[in-house]
């Protein structure tokens, strides 16, 4: 899939990708960086107790099936409608992709700014995002690469973008499976999305149906992501009706982040597609109105303002008293995995959302700093300070590091 030395492996090592094997991939997100300042960590800490330097961002399959206008990954990771490829045994991939965060980590020494704690702690993942790029269960053993991050203590979220039903039928145990609901309408779909596959629109229902199925059996989630020109106009009723149809446990809704490359503006997207928080926010509101004159039972839970991202949630995550819990027991989902019985979503449901993370909060830990993007309450970086000999051995490498806050 991604020949060492060939262009897509060269375009994707220089965005930051470790290549594992032959169509595996690991990244740095910006959000671990940002946690291991100090500085926060993004909307799966507000809303489902996710600390990001804690976090791995993989995938066992770069490839994907659609060519969707906002992907961040510049257009260079391989397309195809059907597996054509070499399959990687799933604990090469698991061992390569570990290694390969860990390193990535190690890299991060010494950086001005990376406080000592969080460094020693994110030598100990407890999540992965199966979410970088391409298509996870594309890949033919994503079950057992499952089982092998549950049976090493780590979470999974896996992100699928509903054209591979087949594949979704089979998977097994998820600590929480989003959808990605790029737009309400079959023609809206087939601008945003690009997709390969003919018949997409009903392979995008028929996952759908399969989503209603697994709500019993697994934390189901549809990620709308807005893009103002594409998907928000005229669309709410629509989205309404899927949400209808699927009944997800949640509905995060985020505004597209623009990655500012020459691929998106050929496909039509500038930073003018990007809406303000404001204009998420008043989507949000219309959506949840049109979700409670039809008695669907959900409710704004929680928000995470900095990644301009809402939760719009079902109320059987409510308690008693009218809280939300949204966040994740982690060591029970661990616990019933390894039971190997049936279970659900609410038999793992944490503790309560932190009040600074609910809807009307903004959503960012007080524990950390926010840094502004203007600079108004920048400070100079102190030095980091005692790193000492942790994680994976020295190398002779020297890396010089310059980030721009986003």
């Amino acid at each position: 899939m991604v020949p060492k030395g060939g262009p897509t492996y060269n375009a994707l090592t220089k965005q930051g990708y470790d290549i594992v094997g032959s169509h595996s991939g690991v990244k740095l997100c910006r959000w671990t960086k940002s946690a291991l300042r100090g500085r926060g960590s993004c909307y799966k800490f507000s809303f489902y107790g996710i600390k990001s330097h804690l976090c791995m961002e993989t995938t066992p399959s770069l490839s994907c099936s659609n060519k969707c206008v906002f992907c961040w990954r510049h257009g260079t990771n391989p397309v195809g409608t059907t597996w054509r490829w070499k399959v990687d045994p799933p604990e090469a991939i698991f061992a390569g992709v570990v290694d390969g965060h860990y390193r990535k980590i190690k890299m991060l020494k010494g950086v001005p700014g990376i406080r000592a704690d969080r460094f020693a702690e994110a030598f100990r993942i407890r999540h992965c995002a199966l979410s970088l790029v391409g298509e996870p269960i594309f890949y033919p053993f994503i079950n057992e690469f499952l089982g092998m991050l549950h049976k090493s203590r780590i979470s999974s979220f896996l992100v699928c973008n509903a054209q591979h039903p087949d594949e979704l039928a089979r998977l097994g145990p998820v600590t929480q499976l989003y959808v990605s609901i790029d737009a309400s309408n079959k023609e809206s779909l087939r601008k945003i999305d690009r997709p390969l596959h003919r018949d997409f629109w009903e392979r995008f229902n028929r996952c759908l149906d399969i989503l209603r199925e697994k709500r019993n059996s697994h934390r189901t989630v549809f990620r709308l992501t807005l893009v103002k020109g594409f998907n928000i106009a005229d669309e709410v009723r629509g989205y309404a009706d899927l949400v209808e149809k699927a009944l997800p446990c949640f509905v995060e809704i985020k505004g597209v982040t623009y990655c500012g490359t020459a691929t998106t503006s050929k496909a039509g997207l500038t930073m003018s597609n990007v809406p303000f928080y404001e204009e998420v926010v008043e989507f949000v509101d219309a959506l949840n109105g049109e979700l409670a004159t039809r008695g669907l039972g959900y409710g704004i839970a929680a928000e995470h303002a900095h990644s301009c991202c809402v939760l719009i949630a079902s109320e059987k995550f409510k308690d008693g008293k009218g809280r939300w819990h949204t966040r994740i027991d982690y060591g029970k989902f661990f616990e019933l995995v390894e039971g190997g019985k049936p279970f659900g979503p609410l038999d793992y449901v944490g503790e309560e959302t932190p009040e600074w993370a609910t809807w009307g909060n903004g959503g960012f830990d007080p524990a950390d700093e926010r840094v502004w993007r203007k600079g108004k309450n920048k400070k100079p970086l102190p030095e980091a300070e005692g790193c000492g000999d942790i994680g994976p051995p020295e190398t002779d490498t020297m890396l010089v590091v310059v980030e721009v806050e986003s």
